[in-house]
C-alpha cells in the first residue's frame, strides 16, 4: 500500500482543532511541533524583518534551534521550487506564512495549493516538491525534528533517489 504519510491512516490532526496542543518550550510530539510553528507564524515581529528575496535561488534562514529540532524561514519568488525530495530521517511541519505554494507529492503525484496559514505535517521518507507557482512572492516556515541533516533529491517520478544534495537546503 502506497501512502503519502501516516496521516492518511490516522487522519489529519490539524483538521481537528481540539486535538492541537499549545506550543511548549521544548516540543516533543507532532502536535506540539505544529503548535510551535503556529505560534511563530502568529508572531510576525519575530521573523518578518528577516525576510529577503533572491531571484537566483531560494532564500533561507535558520530562525531557531532547540533540543532535537530546528526552525527555518524560506522565501520563494514566483517560479522557484525545491525539486522532488525527502528529508531523510527528519519529520517536519511546513507552514505557509505569506502568499501561496503548490505541493506535489511523490508516488501519487497529488497536487495541492497551500495558502497562507496552511500547514502540512510529514514523516521521514515523505517525498514531495514545493513550488511557488503563483505570480506573487511567498514565505514559509519549516520545523524539522530531528534537525535536517540530509535532503535526498528524487527523479521527477519519484522512483528512486537521483542524487543527494551536498548542502542541506531546507524545503
Amino acid at each position: 500500500m502506497n501512502s503519502d504519510s501516516d496521516l492518511q491512516i490516522a487522519g489529519d490532526i490539524l483538521a481537528v482543532q481540539h486535538l492541537l496542543q499549545p506550543a511548549r518550550e521544548h516540543p516533543a510530539t507532532v502536535a506540539e511541533f505544529a503548535g510551535l510553528a503556529r505560534s511563530i507564524a502568529a508572531d510576525r515581529a519575530q521573523w518578518e524583518h528577516l525576510i529577503s528575496y533572491d531571484a537566483t535561488s531560494r532564500w533561507y534562514h535558520r530562525l531557531r534551534t532547540g533540543p532535537g529540532y530546528e526552525v527555518w524561514l524560506l522565501s520563494w519568488v514566483p517560479g522557484q521550487g525545491s525539486g522532488m525530495h525527502d528529508h531523510g530521517r527528519s519529520s517536519g511541519v511546513l507552514t505557509v506564512l505569506d502568499g501561496e505554494l503548490s505541493e506535489r507529492t511523490g508516488g501519487t503525484g497529488a497536487q495541492r495549493t497551500l495558502e497562507a496559514g496552511a500547514q502540512r505535517v510529514f514523516a521521514p521518507g515523505y517525498v514531495h516538491e514545493v513550488v511557488n507557482a503563483s505570480l506573487e512572492p511567498a514565505v514559509s516556515l519549516h520545523v524539522y525534528f530531528p534537525g535536517l541533516t540530509e535532503m535526498p533529491m528524487h527523479a521527477a517520478r519519484c522512483s528512486s533517489p537521483a542524487a543527494e544534495s551536498p548542502d542541506v537546503v531546507p524545503a
